[in-house]
């Protein structure tokens, strides 16, 4: 085995799935709500085994097909608009994001010139929590305005570093980071990669990562038990120990993080959705770009945060989700432990399965990548999930704008699906 390959096999089963996420039963609709039941029958599901033993062929009955699905009878395709509208009413219902902030007052800490691009160094400060860090990259000397892209950083199990995972601003990277773009991105910052062919490219630390990352000493004396931040110290927080003991902590933190949103009303990915929100507002707004030319994209958890931003902003006229896409059964019966507490809504899969979120955008450009050997799902239900898309968007009349692509190797953004990416966002937003 490769050197890479077990190295992504590590980072995958000892750090992400360190997290065992758990999702609410869906059990939460009114006993008097009759449109789900009269909609579509209950489906039938064969004794197999699963994540939760006998319970599973139980549990995953328990979803028919989603009554908001727009693969639903009751949806006409002259239709869309008012599915559009209700659909994305109850999706922001359930995933209950914060208050959209007003856009901030940004500060550009530095400006200068790397592998031919100019790169600017930002801080926001939002209402609550460390002030957000970021880059903007674009073509040195390039005239705008110009289409831009909102890059997503990922998961990955390593909430120490976020957007510095995608990009490359100096010859002095640090190791951990040249290591993540090996593994991941076949050693490409593809953020930088992107801004070369012409786009003004954003990326922002996302929430609990990087700049916004919880600190030991904001929990120190709590009575954390396995938590416990003894002997652990914010200070030379770039030692590569001192990042390792970091990300395994905040691993180990993110049901704690998860449990304190559910109880203030809101979830993960709606503090996402805002966060990511703010990020669109400031790439909009700038001089250099042209804010109808402007896309989303990412791996892994870059790809989630794809999910729910490009289907509930329109200004995010073209997307690419990589390596975050399946089913809710699939999340039910094989891949829950896999995956990060930040991606579950509860009560949305009654509504809508997951693809369908991403779908609530048709007709607007949208790309899926698909790893066949990706750990992270089964390729079955990464099958449906594509079949899920190709149907919504057929039924819209745009076909021809979605596009699921499948690539040999496990979960990765290499190369060739770069390039892939790259030749979709030129196609629609060129």
């Amino acid at each position: 085995m490769k050197a890479s390959q077990t190295r992504r096999k590590f980072i995958k089963s000892s750090l992400l799935t360190s997290t065992v996420p758990f999702l609410p039963p869906l059990t939460a609709v009114d006993a008097g709500d009759e449109s789900h039941e009269q909609a579509m029958p209950r489906k039938t599901i064969a004794q197999t085994k699963s994540i939760i033993g006998s319970y599973g062929p139980w549990a995953a009955s328990l979803q028919a097909q989603p009554s908001l699905s727009f693969r639903n009878a009751r949806w006409k395709p002259e239709q869309l608009a008012s599915w559009k509208k209700e659909a994305i009413s109850k999706t922001r219902e359930f995933l209950a994001a914060p208050p959209q902030p007003a856009t901030p007052k940004v500060q550009i800490d530095r400006t200068y010139e790397y592998d031919g691009l100019i790169i600017e160094e930002l801080t926001w400060q939002l209402p609550y929590g460390s002030p957000t860090k970021a880059v903007v990259l674009k073509p040195k000397g390039a005239k705008g305005p110009l289409p831009a892209i909102l890059a997503l950083h990922d998961h990955a199990g390593k909430k120490y570093f976020g957007y510095r995972k995608i990009v490359k601003t100096g010859d002095d990277q640090h190791p951990l980071l040249a290591e993540h773009q090996l593994v991941d991105y076949e050693g490409r910052a593809w953020a930088n990669e992107i801004a070369k062919r012409g786009y003004v490219v954003l990326v922002n630390d996302a929430f609990a990562f990087g700049s916004r990352r919880v600190m030991y000493e904001d929990t120190a004396g709590l009575p954390n038990g396995s938590l416990s931040t003894k002997d652990k110290t914010d200070a030379d927080p770039e030692k590569a120990e001192n990042i390792e003991v970091y990300n395994q902590w905040s691993s180990d933190h993110e049901h704690v993080m998860s449990k304190s949103l559910f109880c203030a009303g809101t979830t993960w990915p709606g503090v996402f959705l805002s966060e990511d929100q703010v990020a669109l507002s400031i790439l909009c707004a700038r001089k250099d770009v042209d804010p109808q030319r402007v896309g989303c994209g990412g791996l892994s958890g870059g790809g989630l945060r794809t999910v729910y931003l490009a289907g509930l902003d329109t200004r995010i006229k073209c997307c690419v989700c990589v390596g975050f896409m399946t089913t809710w059964d699939d999340f039910t019966l094989n891949k829950s432990y896999t995956h990060t507490w930040m991606t579950y809504v509860p009560v949305l899969p009654r509504y809508l399965d997951f693809p369908e979120i991403l779908g609530i955008r048709v007709p607007l450009p949208t790309m899926v990548q698909n790893n066949n050997q990706d750990e992270l799902y089964t390729l079955p239900e990464m099958k449906t999930a594509d079949r899920i898309l190709q149907e919504v968007f057929a039924k819209a009349g745009a076909k021809d704008r979605y596009a699921g692509r499948y690539y040999d190797g496990d979960h990765k953004f290499d190369k060739a699906m770069q390039l892939d990416a790259f030749d979709w966002f030129d196609r629609w937003l060129k």
